[in-house]
């Protein structure tokens, strides 16, 4: 990354932060997102996270162990623009991707309409009841996904909703199903920082909490952001 790109990284965190906090001062914790990419108007350039390509973690990570979707049913948590949304349909996944954002989703059909894939504006912590895995009904059919990928839906959400985060994305593994979550990393007890706020192991055991076992678990280096990124994959039983 050259110092003029860092430069323009640089500023449009500094504009996301502001955002955010316009809106958590108005009472609206989640309000800045719609609004961020209003603002962008159609320049993917004006949105940090829109790489416009899938997460080169994640991609990375499926690559290494041969992920193929095989018709399952697969679950983008906060999909943004749909990039990797897109990544899962080409693996062969039946993909639905959504996020609290109607301009993201718009924009997200815009692009990849001409993929079959289901993009809903949806709230995270009030999500249509088929897509939850329902442990009264274990056996109930279209309860949670095959398959679900959170990249970067937990870490700039206010810290005081993590755990209800946390235990909203775990409840759309379905009975067996697997989950990925894709994250900036932190040691536990180190100084949180500044938005978007990194996980540490401690945080990620909520997931334990919520009846998922870790099957695997990353700590990576990302040079370009000179960050730690933790890739994680759990099962439900």
């Amino acid at each position: 990354m050259t110092d003029d790109e860092k430069l323009t990284y640089d500023e449009r965190r500094a504009r996301t932060r502001e955002l955010a906090a316009e809106f958590n001062e108005k009472g609206e914790p989640l309000g800045w997102f719609d609004a961020l990419y209003k603002e962008a108007a159609g320049d993917s350039g004006k949105v940090p996270w829109a790489d416009m390509e899938p997460n080169r973690f994640f991609r990375e990570w499926a690559e290494s162990t041969g992920l193929k979707g095989g018709g399952r049913s697969a679950l983008v948590v906060g999909c943004g623009l749909g990039d990797d949304a897109k990544y899962l349909d080409d693996l062969g996944f039946k993909v639905t991707a959504f996020d609290l954002s109607p301009t993201a989703i718009d924009w997200a059909k815009k692009v990849y309409g001409n993929a079959d894939i289901r993009f809903e504006t949806a709230d995270l912590f009030d999500p249509p009841r088929e897509w939850t895995w329902q442990e009264e009904k274990p056996t109930a059919a279209a309860r949670g996904f095959d398959f679900v990928l959170e990249i970067y839906t937990i870490q700039p959400l206010p810290l005081e909703m993590r755990a209800k985060v946390i235990d909203s994305i775990a409840a759309f593994v379905a009975s067996g199903g697997r989950l990925v979550v894709v994250t900036r990393g932190r040691e536990d007890g180190e100084e949180v920082g500044v938005v978007p706020w990194p996980l540490s192991r401690e945080d990620l055991s909520r997931f334990g909490e919520n009846g998922l076992i870790e099957l695997s678990f990353q700590d990576v280096w990302d040079e370009e952001d000179e960050q730690r990124r933790f890739i994680i994959e759990y099962q439900r039983n």
